[in-house]
């Protein structure tokens, strides 16, 4: 039995084309997203998808209710915190030279310890790891044998990927997952194989 699994992550936000750090708060969707959501759509519309999963945020719900609006489903798309980008505590919202001008200690001492650093009010690598770890098991367990799209974030999909290689956590950021782009697993009872990473559909 093979339960087919496609890893969305969400289309360009306006913090994302600012490059700001952007978890738990929401900016809408530029122009060039909402074309890359369209697109995704059209690349993924001959999939017959059984079950949509998205994170909370609206990004993703944004990006899942495009790629979902000429499908007639019975089923409505599960919100599923499990999913949700690495919170970032109070550098929300804030660029990367922003923090390392407020926060200087605090981000020297989070990029020392790569698992277990992170920004005050905010998540480590291993929590992040720890739970979406929990909710790829809860998908397994609950859709066995389905074809399941999951629209989430760049960090998540990263993290699955390193478990199912056994590349430790701490090198995730060797993989590389474009806003708007498809990963394709298809796992088994033996193993997953990975069709494909890091699609990025031609606008």
């Amino acid at each position: 039995m093979r339960t087919s699994i496609w890893l969305v992550r969400h289309a360009q936000t306006v913090a994302n084309r600012e490059q700001r750090y952007q978890s738990h708060t929401d900016t809408p969707l530029t122009d060039y997203g909402q074309r890359q959501s369209a697109t995704l759509a059209h690349r993924l519309r001959r999939i017959p998808l059984q079950q949509v999963v998205v994170s909370p945020a609206a990004r993703t719900r944004t990006t899942a209710a495009a790629l979902l609006a000429d499908r007639s489903l019975l089923v409505q798309p599960i919100v599923a915190p499990a999913w949700a980008e690495t919170h970032h505590g109070r550098w929300e919202g804030l660029t990367y030279r922003e923090v390392l001008a407020r926060f200087p200690n605090e981000a020297r001492e989070r990029f020392a310890d790569t698992l277990h650093g992170r920004a005050q009010g905010g998540e480590s690598l291993a929590e992040v790891a720890a739970r979406v770890a929990a909710g790829w098991r809860d998908l397994l367990h609950q859709f066995p044998g389905g074809r399941i799209l999951v629209v989430t974030h760049a960090t998540p999909i990263k993290l699955i990927l390193c478990a199912l290689t056994g590349m430790p956590i701490s090198q995730h950021w060797q993989w590389r997952i474009d806003l708007g782009s498809i990963t394709a697993l298809d796992v088994y009872a033996s193993g997953a194989i990975i069709r494909t990473v890091n699609e990025v559909p031609r606008l």
